[in-house]
C-alpha cells in the first residue's frame, strides 16, 4: 500500500516539476511512471540515540554548556510514519534532558526555543521535565528564545532561571485557543452529510459538523479559562517581578523582546552567544565548551542546528483549509495561531 501511494503523489506532480521526494519509509515502485523518478531514503532519524555533539572549538574534554533546541509546534505525538521524519517533541525533549543528565561533565543547560507553542498537556509535560531536571541536577538553565517564544513556548521558558530574548523575538501569547470549526456548509458543497449515531448528548460536543449550542460552548469556555488560570498562576510564580494587577499581560496578546522586557516577562535582550555566556556565569565556568544533543544523523555543525519534525506531506501539499487543518490540532492549546499555515510547522 504504502509503495502504491507514494506512485499516486509522485505521478500527480506536474509534468517537468522537479522537487526532492525524502522519506523515512522503504519504498518500491511497480508500474509504469510518466516520469523520471530519483529516490533519496532517508533512515529513520530516532533509530540512534542522542549525542553530545561540540560545536565552536570542538574539543571534547572539560566542563560543558549543554545546547538543547526546541523548535515548532508542541504536540505529544510522532511526526514520524509512512513518507515522514521526525521525532515527537515531548520524547525528544525528555531523552536530551537524560541525556544532559547523564554528563556529570555538564555544568549549565541553554534552551533553545523557537516556537509558537503547542498542546496544553505536552507543554506541561515538558515544564513538569524540566523541573524534574533542575530537581535533580541543580544546575542552571537559561531560556534564550529565537523568532518566537509565544504561548506554550514561554510556559516552557519560564521553568529556567534566566529568559534571554534575541532583539526582534515575538513572545508573550499567555491564553488558550480550541480550535472549533462548523464544517456543514463546506461538507453540504459535497453532498456530504453526518450520520453519527451517539449516547449522551454532549459526547460530540465541539463536532464540526453543527454549530455549538450555547450550553456546550460555556462549558467548553469554562475549561479554557480554568487552563488560562493555570498558565497565568505559572507565570505568577515564576515571575514574581511580574505586574499581576496590568491585565493587558495576561490577555493573550504578544509582545516584542523590548516590551516583554518592560513586563519583566524576560531578563535581558540578546543573541544566543549571550546566552550561552550567561550560562558560562551562572555556572562560574568561562571556559565551558558548548555541545548540542543531536542524533547522529542530525548532524550539528553550528549551534542553530534543528532536530527535524516535518513530516514529507507538508512539503508536497502546501495548500490547506483552515477549518480543515486546525480542526485536526489537538484539543486545548497553548498556542499563538495568527494565520492557518502555522499547523504546517508541526507537520499537521
Amino acid at each position: 500500500m504504502r509503495s502504491v501511494t507514494l506512485c499516486v503523489l509522485l505521478c500527480g506532480l506536474p509534468l517537468g516539476c522537479v522537487r526532492p521526494i525524502r522519506t523515512d519509509s522503504q519504498v518500491s515502485l511497480t508500474g509504469p511512471l510518466n516520469a523520471m523518478v530519483t529516490a533519496d531514503v532517508l533512515p529513520k532519524r530516532n533509530q540512534s540515540p542522542v549525542e553530545a555533539m561540540p560545536v565552536g572549538r570542538r574539543h571534547a574534554v572539560g566542563p560543558k554548556i549543554a545546547l538543547v533546541d526546541v523548535d515548532g509546534l508542541l504536540l505529544n505525538q510522532n511526526m514520524t510514519g509512512p513518507y515522514s521524519q521526525g521525532d515527537n517533541p515531548v520524547d525528544a525533549f525528555r531523552e536530551k534532558l537524560d541525556a544532559v543528565a547523564a554528563d556529570p561533565d555538564v555544568c549549565a543547560m541553554v534552551l533553545r526555543i523557537n516556537s509558537p507553542g503547542g498542546g496544553v498537556t505536552a507543554v506541561d509535560i515538558m515544564w513538569q521535565e524540566l523541573q524534574r531536571y533542575r530537581d535533580q541536577c541543580h544546575k542552571p538553565v537559561v531560556a534564550c528564545l529565537l523568532d518566537h517564544g509565544c504561548s506554550g513556548a514561554y510556559y516552557l521558558a519560564t521553568a529556567s532561571d534566566l529568559i534571554v530574548a534575541h532583539p526582534t523575538t515575538v513572545t508573550g501569547g499567555i491564553g488558550v485557543v480550541l480550535n472549533l470549526f462548523n464544517m456543514q456548509d463546506l461538507m453540504g458543497m459535497f453532498n456530504i452529510a453526518s450520520q453519527s449515531i451517539k449516547s449522551g448528548k454532549n459526547i460530540d460536543m465541539g463536532s464540526l459538523t453543527a454549530s455549538l449550542p450555547a450550553e456546550s460552548k460555556k462549558w467548553l469556555q469554562d475549561m479554557a479559562d480554568e487552563f488560562h488560570h493555570r498558565f497565568r498562576v505559572i507565570v505568577q510564580r515564576q515571575r514574581p517581578a511580574v505586574d499581576t494587577s496590568n491585565e493587558t499581560t495576561f490577555d493573550g496578546r504578544i509582545f516584542t523582546a523590548h516590551q516583554a522586557l518592560e513586563r519583566k516577562l524576560i531578563d535581558r535582550i540578546g543573541y544566543l552567544d549571550d546566552a550561552v555566556n550567561e550560562a558560562r556565569r551562572l555556572a562560574n565556568q568561562g571556559d565551558a565548551q558548548l555541545v548540542l544533543y543531536h542524533r547522529p544523523s542530525d548532524v550539528a555543525r553550528t549551534p542553530y542546528a534543528v532536530t527535524p519534525n516535518l513530516p514529507l506531506q507538508a512539503s508536497l501539499f502546501p495548500v490547506n483549509l483552515p477549518g480543515v487543518e486546525r480542526c485536526r490540532l489537538p484539543s486545548f492549546l497553548y498556542l499563538w495561531q495568527p494565520d492557518p499555515t502555522l499547523v504546517r510547522v508541526g507537520g499537521l
